[in-house]
């Protein structure tokens, strides 16, 4: 299937792969949560390193689950957290407009469609996978409403930062309150739009939260990115490093991150 493409900004340094194993089916799907029974089949797209794919299919056993994920990194780590049996999902390495498979009572993204150039192309591929009467559904953050306090500085030039490069790279950082209409435009029909947030507000949560993104912003893929492009120089990244760990170590310190969602059922049954 012909399709622009484009590049993954975060990549997968441990940095990134720590906020990712973070996420459950409870504070990543939960969404989602309610449209589901025992024994429906789903294909988790962009599944990383697969701790959604595994929760998602333990509440679903003894339904078939299937993680794809076209980096060869995220399949590794997500054939680990899924283990072996046969109620374990099946990982495979796979571009959902590509992946030869179908016929899911629900195909899921997170935190997927800000990454792709044609998000619409994106939703009809996972459509074209699921059985009629299906459903397609999605979590995507939206970058230009997350909110912080302390207001520093560094965290400020953090998301302009973000913002341009996410871009550049071919992405839409602010997908959250896109994914309605990007789902109409695909034609999807019968769409329930919903919203939930992120919230870091407490010591423990602070410390993972900045000290991920301390890490992040000198360390991972988006770093090099910031550096080749002249968007920073390390001194500037080293210095919005020390901002995050600076909004850690406050006890005021609040970061909330607002996500658009979307259930799509498709016609059919």
């Amino acid at each position: 299937m012909p399709s622009r493409s484009a590049i993954y900004t975060h990549g997968h340094h441990e940095s990134v792969l720590r906020s990712h194993r973070w996420r459950t089916a409870e504070n990543s799907a939960g969404y989602l949560l309610p449209y589901l029974r025992l024994g429906m089949s789903l294909l988790d797209v962009g599944c990383g390193p697969g701790t959604i794919t595994v929760d998602l299919a333990a509440r679903l056993a003894p339904g078939r689950v299937v993680g794809i994920d076209p980096a060869p990194e995220a399949v590794v780590l997500a054939r680990t957290a899924a283990g072996e049996g046969p109620m374990a999902p099946r990982i495979e390495l796979g571009d959902v407009r590509t992946w030869s498979g179908g016929g899911f009572d629900v195909v899921h993204a997170h935190q997927v469609l800000q990454h792709v150039a044609d998000p619409v192309e994106v939703l009809r591929a996972m459509a074209a996978l699921c059985v009629p009467g299906g459903l397609v559904a999605a979590r995507d953050s939206d970058y230009s409403a997350m909110a912080w306090f302390p207001r520093l500085p560094e965290l400020d030039r953090w998301m302009e930062l973000y913002q341009r490069t996410a871009r550049a790279n071919g992405g839409e950082p602010d997908a959250g309150p896109r994914l309605l209409g990007w789902a109409h435009a695909a034609g999807l029909g019968e769409v329930t739009a919903t919203a939930s947030v992120w919230c870091f507000a407490n010591d423990a949560d602070r410390a993972f939260w900045g000290g991920m993104w301390a890490d992040r912003i000198v360390e991972s893929a988006m770093a090099r990115q910031l550096l080749q492009s002249g968007l920073a120089t390390r001194a500037e990244l080293v210095e919005i490093s020390h901002g995050w760990r600076r909004w850690a170590a406050d006890p005021d310190g609040v970061f909330t991150i607002p996500h658009g969602e979307i259930v799509a059922r498709l016609p059919g049954r």
